[in-house]
C-alpha cells in the first residue's frame, strides 16, 4: 500500500467456562514464570477453511502444551457479532477472542472491555509487529488487541466462466458494466454481492465515488466525509449495475440464494455467478468450493485514466484477551502461539490473510507457502493508493443503513435521492451518538 492513514454456521463446541485449577508449574514457561493447569476458551469465526485450520493448530498446542486445554468455538459470520455482545455484556465471553475492527468502539471505548496486553509482555512477544500495526488495536492508549492481518476486499473471477464466453477481466468500471450484456446472454452474471456479509454493495459503490471525488465515505475519527449528492451518487452506480446485468438484484439474490452466503450457493458454486468482492483474508472460503485453480485473482477497478485510488484496507480481524479471564498469562501464552509459533503459521497459512507477524510471515515464506489467492491479493493493494477503512464504517449498525438504503433502491420502494436522504440523517445521528 502505498500509504497509509490511521489512527491510534452454526456454532460449534460448549460455552463452558474457563475452569482453572490452583498454580502449579506445567510445561510451558513464559520468561517471567511458570502457568496455570487450566482451560480456556478461543471463538472466532471464518468458513470451513479457516476452521479446519485453526482446529489442527489447537491439536499442536494440545500436543505441546497439554497441561493447558483450548476449548474451540466458531461459526460462520452472520450473527457473530450479536452473539459475543450479548457474552459481553453478560461477563460470559471466550478469554481469548478473534475480534473484528470496530468492535474495540463498542465493546472497549475505554479501553478497559478487554485486557490490557502490554501488561503481559513477559508473556506475549510483540517484537514481530510495528508500532503502526499494533495501533489498529489501542483503545484509549490501551493495547487492547493485536491485528492478526491487514486486508483490503478484491475481485476474484471464476475463470472457467469467463473463459467460456471468452471475455478478459475488467480493468476499469467501464468494462466491468460492459461485460453484463455477454454474461446476460448466457444467463449468468460478471460478478455479485454478498448481501449476507454486511454492506458488501455499499463498499464497492463508496470505492467508485471515494476514487472520483477523492473524499474518504467517514473518517478516522468518525466524521460523515460524503455529501448528500455523494451517496445519491453511490445508490445511482449500484442501480446502474443491476440495470446493467452486471450484479443481481436483491430479490433475485433472494429467491435464488435464500438465506444462504454467496460461497455456499448454487448459483456461485455453478458457476452462474462468475465474479466476487471479497476480503484477500476471508477468501478462501470461495476458493474451496470450485475446482482447484478455478479462482483467479482480478485486478482492482479503475477510472479511464487508470486511476484506481479509493479501495480500502484494514485490520482484517485482530486477537484480544477477556478484561474478565481469570488467566491472562495462559490466554497471552495461546495468543502468542497463534501470532508468533513458526509451526502453528504453517498450519494456519493464509486463512486469516498474510500475518501481520514478521515471525508468522517469515516462516511462511521460508517454506514457500506464502503463495495463493490471498497473497496475490494483497500484492495488487501493496501496489494501490489505498485508504484506511474507519472503523465506525463498519459498526453493524451503519451497515444496517447501507443495507436499507441499497435494499430500498434495488426493488424500487424509494428512489436513490430519498433513500440517500435517509441514509444520510441516520448515518449522520448515529455518528453523533456513537461519539458521545
Amino acid at each position: 500500500m502505498k500509504k497509509i492513514i490511521f489512527k491510534a454456521a452454526a456454532i460449534c463446541c460448549a460455552l463452558s467456562l474457563s475452569a482453572c485449577a490452583s498454580k502449579k508449574a506445567v510445561s510451558v514457561t513464559p520468561p517471567d514464570g511458570s502457568l496455570d493447569k487450566c482451560e480456556l476458551r478461543f471463538s472466532w469465526w471464518g468458513g470451513d477453511d479457516r476452521h479446519e485450520a485453526t482446529l489442527k493448530a489447537i491439536d499442536l498446542w494440545s500436543k505441546k502444551h497439554p497441561d493447558i486445554t483450548i476449548t474451540p468455538e466458531y461459526g460462520g459470520w452472520d450473527g457473530w457479532t450479536e452473539k459475543v455482545t450479548a457474552q459481553m455484556k453478560g461477563g460470559t465471553e471466550p478469554d481469548i477472542m478473534q475480534i473484528n475492527y470496530d468492535w474495540l468502539i463498542t465493546m472497549s471505548p475505554d479501553g478497559k472491555g478487554f485486557y490490557d496486553l502490554d501488561s503481559l509482555s513477559g508473556t506475549l512477544d510483540l517484537s514481530g509487529f510495528d508500532e503502526e500495526t499494533l495501533s489498529f488495536g489501542r483503545a484509549d492508549g490501551k493495547l487492547n488487541a493485536v491485528t492478526v492481518s491487514l486486508s483490503g476486499r478484491g475481485l476474484f473471477y471464476n475463470s472457467e466462466a469467463y473463459s467460456t464466453i471468452g471475455a478478459a477481466y475488467p480493468q476499469t468500471w467501464s468494462d466491468l458494466i460492459a461485460l453484463g450484456e455477454s454474461f446476460g446472454n448466457q444467463d449468468a452474471y460478471p460478478l455479485d454481492l454478498d448481501i449476507q456479509s454486511g454492506g458488501t454493495a455499499w463498499y464497492l459503490a463508496v470505492v467508485y465515488i471515494q476514487q472520483k471525488t477523492g473524499r474518504q465515505f467517514i473518517t478516522l475519527d468518525g466524521e460523515l466525509g460524503f455529501t448528500k449528492e455523494d451517496i445519491r451518487d453511490a445508490l445511482d452506480f449500484y442501480k446502474l449495475l443491476e440495470d446493467n446485468h452486471v450484479i443481481r438484484t436483491v430479490k433475485t439474490r433472494t429467491d435464488e440464494d435464500g438465506n444462504a452466503a454467496l460461497y455456499q450457493s448454487s448459483e456461485f458454486i455453478g458457476g452462474k455467478v462468475a465474479g466476487v468482492l471479497e476480503w484477500g483474508s476471508a477468501v478462501g472460503k470461495y476458493e474451496s468450493v470450485l475446482p482447484k485453480g478455478v479462482l483467479e485473482t482480478g485486478p482492482l477497478l479503475a477510472d479511464e485514466n487508470g486511476n484506481n485510488s479509493g479501495w480500502m484496507i484494514k485490520p482484517s480481524l485482530l486477537y484480544a484477551i477477556s478484561g474478565h479471564t481469570k488467566h491472562p498469562d495462559e490466554a497471552a501464552a495461546f495468543m502468542d502461539f497463534l501470532l508468533n509459533d513458526e509451526e502453528c503459521a504453517a498450519i494456519l497459512g493464509t486463512t486469516r490473510g498474510i500475518p501481520a507477524s514478521r515471525k508468522a510471515s517469515s516462516a511462511l515464506e521460508k517454506s514457500g507457502a506464502l503463495t495463493g489467492l490471498s497473497k496475490e491479493s494483497q500484492d495488487i493493494l501493496n501496489e494501490t493508493d489505498t485508504i484506511t477503512i474507519s472503523p465506525y464504517m463498519e459498526l453493524s449498525r451503519m451497515k444496517s443503513f447501507y443495507n436499507t438504503a441499497i435494499e430500498s433502491v434495488s426493488y424500487g420502494t424509494a428512489d436513490t435521492e430519498t433513500a440517500a436522504e435517509q441514509m444520510y440523517r441516520s448515518v449522520t445521528e448515529y455518528l453523533e451518538k456513537i461519539k458521545k
